[in-house]
């Protein structure tokens, strides 16, 4: 591509419902980008099976067959997705640099990120096991699965403490799993989750082992840490609170991110410290953290990409 010497209009570094739907309102605007799916095309919901809570699908959709339509109709609309992960940038000039891990340099006039960030988890091979048949990294996207059910939560900060929160409207009992003696989670948030006649919490507890049969999730295996104590107990569902990973690391020299990693965009856009350089989704966003969000940004981002080339009369 760039071996020629040609400069793209927009390249989008990642292929979720952020790069997906940047690629949509980039293309049908004449930008003709580019679009490079990283490792894991389609990012979180490809490891999520119903989508329930996306707009315009009544009855649900499978994550991955729901990622293959954003990207028919980027490619519908003149989007070029290029199934290969970007391994470094320079964003020093006017004109970006990116390089794929094959070692082959591009350049951008706009580029669009959208990498996405990765649950962390415990490391468990269980959890990999049982993955999508009870165990879960987003209790707002799977709890109403659970209704009426015995689940628990790994995790002591305020993403635990909230969603352990939103499970207890749902669930009959949610037992929370605590290493430590004590919360990392704001006081408010910490009240709320003791309040809640339903949370049951598990101080100073680790979890061995998540337990299960051909249907999924049958209960857990936890060990005090103090006492060493072992003891099971039955749940169906299994959600890990322990915080994501932005995707962002080869940024770190280019961009103002948050100490965790987030990026850090200008208020009411998409626009990074870089001028041409833009961020959607979940590599930016760690408050919301849904498709329809990420969705939303990358439209924010593809608007604002537009907006620059245009100032620039580059389109």
């Amino acid at each position: 591509m760039s071996n020629n010497g040609e400069i793209l209009n927009c390249v989008i570094i990642g292929s979720g419902p952020a790069g997906y739907t940047a690629a949509i309102y980039a293309a049908r605007a004449g930008m003709k980008p580019v679009l490079f799916t990283g490792k894991e095309p389609g990012g979180q919901l490809m490891i999520t099976t119903d989508v329930e809570n996306y707009p315009g699908y009544p009855d649900g959709i499978m994550g991955p067959q729901m990622m293959e339509d954003f990207k028919n109709q980027a490619v519908r609309f003149g989007t070029e997705v290029r199934m290969e992960l970007i391994a470094k940038v320079d964003f020093s000039g006017p004109v970006h640099k990116v390089w794929t891990e094959s070692g082959e340099e591009i350049q951008a006039h706009s580029v669009i990120i959208s990498t996405g960030a990765s649950a962390k988890w415990l490391g468990l091979e269980s959890e990999q096991t049982f993955m999508n048949k009870g165990v879960s990294a987003c209790a707002v996207c799977d709890g109403f699965f659970f209704r009426n059910q015995e689940v628990a939560i790994v995790g002591a900060g305020d993403t635990a403490a909230e969603e352990a929160t939103y499970l207890s409207k749902l669930c009959k009992t949610v037992h929370m799993l605590i290493r430590r003696d004590e919360m990392r989670a704001s006081k408010i948030m910490q009240e709320r989750v003791k309040n809640a006649e339903n949370i049951k919490i598990y101080w100073n507890t680790e979890t061995e082992e998540i337990l299960g049969d051909d249907n999924g999730v049958t209960g857990m295996r936890i060990k005090n840490n103090v006492s060493g104590e072992v003891s099971e107990v039955p749940v169906t569902g299994f959600f890990v609170a322990i915080g994501h990973k932005p995707n962002t690391d080869i940024f770190k020299d280019w961009l103002d991110m948050e100490d965790s990693g987030y990026l850090i965009t200008k208020p009411d856009s998409a626009k990074t410290n870089v001028d041409g350089v833009f961020a959607s989704g979940d590599a930016q966003d760690h408050v919301y953290r849904q498709a329809v969000t990420a969705a939303g940004t990358g439209c924010m981002a593809a608007l604002d990409a537009e907006r620059y080339l245009s100032a620039k009369g580059i389109i």
